[in-house]
């Protein structure tokens, strides 16, 4: 706008130079002064419509960032569900009486007892299922052989 304001004086300075009769000065200033008032005129509703829309920008800027928090902390629990270790339950059936229970795998506890039939069941926490299957059939075995026993 300094640049303008510039021209504006120099252009009056100019007029004022060069027009000798003093009606003619008179309209020419005022008919600019008009000409002048209207282009700021639609300078400033220019100015008041792009502030219009920034603050439009800015809004559903804010909004979409709301919604990216939103989407972030759902991907975060997403994330927390399926590769937590931490913070899950194990199920565990009852090789004696098929009871399912839950039981939470922060313990890692040895052994646990079945809330049904009150058997302590060993658990290994190794991750090894040749053992587990192995274990397992030899729990089998074992109670077979004790059937076969009575």
């Amino acid at each position: 706008m300094g640049r303008l304001k510039n021209e504006y004086k120099s252009f009056l300075d100019d007029i004022e130079k060069n027009i000798k009769n003093p009606e003619d000065l008179k309209y020419v200033q005022g008919r600019f002064a008009r000409f002048m008032d209207s282009i700021l005129d639609n300078i400033e509703n220019i100015m008041e419509y792009k502030t219009e829309e920034i603050e439009k920008v800015r809004k559903n800027q804010i909004a979409l960032e709301k919604e990216l928090d939103k989407m972030r902390n759902a991907l975060e629990n997403i994330e927390r569900d399926i590769y937590d270790d931490e913070e899950y339950d194990f199920e565990i059936i009852c090789p004696y009486c098929n009871n399912q229970f839950l039981i939470d795998s922060e313990d890692e506890k040895p052994e646990v007892v079945c809330p049904e039939c009150k058997n302590i069941i060993e658990l290994d926490w190794s991750g090894d299922t040749n053992n587990d299957i192995e274990s397992y059939h030899n729990l089998n075995k074992n109670i077979q052989d004790e059937d076969d026993d009575m």
